[in-house]
């Protein structure tokens, strides 16, 4: 019995000018998608180039959310259950990326006044004053990391999605903490 043929595509992508001290990347793509011109070639090392941030998403969805402890539910219970899970899934990996991509922008991108400020009187522990303006997001990130058990030592990298999974949890108590905290100042 033969089998049909498939035409294959392959296209090479190196790097010219890799970092010093780095090997260049140098990836050999097969692809079953007709490539005529060179945007056809640059767009599926795009699209390859998504791989990475997709695995992340699937490892988020797996390990943060822990979708696979639930694959002996009911099939009711996983259709619920995986569009919630993927949602959280997606925020918690466009944080990560974010706090690396725009580190510089303000926290209230991500965070509520309230959330922020809970976050600045708790990280470090029990700060004195609120600061006047918002922390970067990249402040406010690590701080929310620390929540979760990040140390930031200076040989740590930035925090990952399961710390800021973590972290979030917490400050999501904390924040609830605050607001009812603020509601019975203003009450009194």
């Amino acid at each position: 019995m033969s089998r049909p043929s498939i035409r294959m595509n392959f296209i090479l992508v190196e790097e010219i000018n890799p970092p010093q001290g780095e090997k260049p990347v140098r990836w050999l793509l097969a692809t079953t998608l007709p490539i005529e011109t060179l945007e056809d070639a640059l767009r599926c090392v795009q699209w390859y180039a998504y791989r990475w941030t997709i695995e992340r998403f699937h490892f988020v969805l797996k390990s943060g959310c822990k979708i696979e402890e639930r694959q002996l539910e009911s099939v009711e219970a996983m259709e619920r259950a995986i569009p919630i899970f993927s949602i959280v899934a997606w925020r918690l990996l466009w944080l990560t990326l974010q706090a690396r991509e725009t580190p510089d922008a303000p926290c209230t991108m991500i965070l509520k006044e309230f959330e922020w400020q809970a976050l600045c009187a708790t990280v470090p522990a029990g700060a004195q004053r609120l600061p006047a303006t918002p922390p970067t997001l990249r402040e406010a990130v690590r701080m929310i990391a620390r929540l979760g058990g990040f140390l930031g030592r200076k040989c740590d990298r930035e925090p990952g999605p399961q710390t800021l999974w973590r972290g979030l949890r917490r400050l999501h108590d904390i924040a609830q903490g605050w607001l009812a905290a603020h509601k019975q100042l203003q009450v009194c």
